[in-house]
């Protein structure tokens, strides 16, 4: 997102050494008549294909992101849009030197991205804002409400200036949420997310709910970083792979968020070493070497401390056995 997509490079020993791997991000609401035999026959596609990541797909259409070369990214975009109700789905496309997932996930969910709430129709949403109408709008002075749907521990490393950020942690609080804002419903309403598909059930919630002026960001923060620059945006944007945050506005990637242990400016999240916690934080290298990986004292004394290795402190964690044996799992079920 720092450059145009075909010259996406990374500084190595002084050295320009091109991104080799691409990932990918989308969804696209559409009737799955068998999301069982669906999911089946997709996910012995992308096995075939030699692709990872995580693809859900239920009733009401498919939620993904993927990761493999370039050529796995374009033939798998073409297979998908081949399909009937697919014909037009939209992807969000990054660079990355490595894949950033451990394996391939592909299976049914009740929805695909999960608020809790029967009867959301996507069609009858908010209207698109294109990354240069929401720049505009942002210039224009206009009187509006911004809000970012993303739970916090995103929007604490990164937002849009001025944007209303909700104290969730999961998606489905937000109508709980709406219901004590406090939002007048004559306000005119903006809404953005990473890639755009949690606007486009809450739009549905708040125009059921009574507001009329409800706009989203089309494509989300991911497409407005490569079409606008990300201008207007502080911080950076939290991805669920194992990059877990990437740029978006090249011209400010100053820190917005604190070290919880050194207090000290960083945008990194680890998840703490002790894995009977396992909290995700923003950590800097001061923090994670003084902490050797854990949010606390009393984690960083716990028997289920994982190793801490100062040069990968910020590698994703993977699961319990791949540090401890068998009697880990037990003690757990145990408690």
């Amino acid at each position: 997102m720092d450059a145009p997509m075909a010259q996406v490079s990374a500084a190595v020993n002084g050295k320009q050494k091109i991104k080799m791997y691409e990932v990918i991000l989308y969804y696209k609401f559409t009737d799955v008549e068998d999301a069982e035999a669906f999911c089946k026959q997709h996910k012995q596609y992308l096995k075939d294909l030699g692709v990872k990541g995580r693809v859900y797909i239920g009733r009401e259409g498919i939620n993904g992101t993927l990761a493999g070369t370039p050529d796995q990214m374009d033939r798998y975009k073409k297979y998908l849009r081949s399909l009937d109700g697919f014909e037009d789905t939209e992807f969000k496309e990054d660079r990355a030197d490595e894949i950033p997932f451990a394996k391939l996930i592909c299976k049914v969910r009740d929805e695909i991205v999960a608020m809790h709430v029967d009867g959301l129709d996507p069609a009858e949403g908010g209207r698109y804002l294109e990354p240069s109408e929401w720049r505009q709008m942002i210039e224009s002075g206009e009187d509006y409400v911004m809000i970012d749907v993303r739970n916090h521990y995103e929007s604490e490393i990164g937002h849009f200036d001025g944007a209303v950020r909700p104290e969730v942690e999961t998606f489905y609080e937000f109508p709980q949420w709406l219901d004590r804002a406090g939002i007048p419903k004559e306000k005119k309403v903006l809404m953005y997310c990473t890639g755009g598909i949690r606007c486009e059930k809450f739009s549905v919630l708040m125009k059921k709910k009574g507001w009329e002026d409800v706009n989203q960001l089309h494509g989300g923060i991911l497409r407005y970083a490569k079409e606008e620059d990300g201008k207007h945006y502080k911080g950076k944007c939290f991805v669920f792979d194992d990059r877990l945050v990437v740029p978006v506005n090249k011209e400010n990637l100053e820190p917005i968020a604190r070290c919880e242990i050194t207090g000290q400016p960083a945008d990194s999240y680890i998840n703490c070493s002790n894995m009977a916690c396992n909290k995700l934080f923003v950590c800097s290298e001061e923090g994670a070497e003084q902490m050797e990986g854990c949010c606390s004292e009393e984690c960083r004394k716990s028997e289920y401390k994982r190793p801490f290795v100062p040069d990968n402190a910020f590698k994703p964690f993977r699961k319990w056995y791949n540090y401890f044996g068998e009697d880990f799992k037990q003690r757990e079920d145990s408690r």
